[in-house]
């Protein structure tokens, strides 16, 4: 759908779809009237399009959050995003958009109050990041760490099933230029995950820059070995660290 607000030629496509599940269309029209357009326009005024997808869980065991919105919202800058989940659709949008506007309004003041390189030091991720959390040394939040110890785990083969399944792999493609350091750790925070996987504009390598405990920040770099032997253990595990 395509919506603009009236008495101004800010135009945004709003894409809502469904990943494993139907969205009625009343959902899709709360939608377009939960995604206040002028608010988004003062905030970020390059937006493009918000991709905003439905998926729902199964397992009983987890009701109280079955249902997940994701926004993802596209424009001449970075991609922003942000997700939810709660025991239905309209309650996970309201999540989802509040963190959205939060990370919009959050770069906004970075934009015009930005000082030196931009870069964030470990007092101010606290206040500056919404939503940011330490990993164990599993490389785990709180929160997963909680959902997984009360979540029965089943081995198959070199995967962990969590509940009765069914067995569901999820994999995603991204394309990306290559980047520097501090350009990695602003995206990350963009879109509010723990992680973030960028290819290194100086080794031309990919690299993994990550939260550590603390609030400070830490980053693996791969390096190509052609006589590295099949079994070599790699770098998994480094993120606990």
């Amino acid at each position: 759908m395509r919506r603009s607000d009236p008495g101004t030629e800010f135009c945004v496509d709003i894409v809502v779809k469904g990943r494993k599940t139907e969205v009625p269309e009343r959902f899709r029209k709360h939608v377009a009237e939960k995604l206040k357009l002028e608010k988004i326009q003062k905030l970020d005024g390059k937006v493009i399009s918000l991709d905003v997808e439905v998926s729902k869980e199964h397992n009983p065991r987890q009701a109280d959050r079955c249902d997940r919105v994701e926004i993802t919202l596209h424009s001449r800058g970075p991609v922003i995003r942000a997700e939810a989940a709660a025991a239905d659709p309209y309650a996970a949008l309201d999540l989802a958009t509040g963190k959205l506007e939060a990370r919009l309004r959050k770069q906004h003041e970075k934009r015009h109050n930005r000082r030196g390189n931009g870069r964030l030091s470990a007092a101010e991720v606290v206040e500056v990041v919404p939503d940011v959390a330490q990993l164990n040394a599993n490389g785990q939040t709180a929160a997963e760490q909680a959902a997984a110890e009360a979540v029965p785990t089943t081995r198959i083969g070199t995967l962990e099933v969590q509940g009765d399944g069914p067995l569901v792999v999820r994999e995603k493609n991204h394309v990306a230029a290559p980047m520097t350091l501090d350009q990695a750790l602003y995206e990350m925070e963009l879109v509010g995950h723990d992680f973030y996987l960028f290819v290194d504009s100086d080794t031309k390598e990919p690299s993994v820059v990550y939260r550590r405990h603390a609030y400070d920040y830490g980053v693996i770099h791969l390096r190509t070995d052609p006589f590295a032997g099949s079994e070599a253990g790699g770098a998994g595990g480094a993120l606990g660290g």
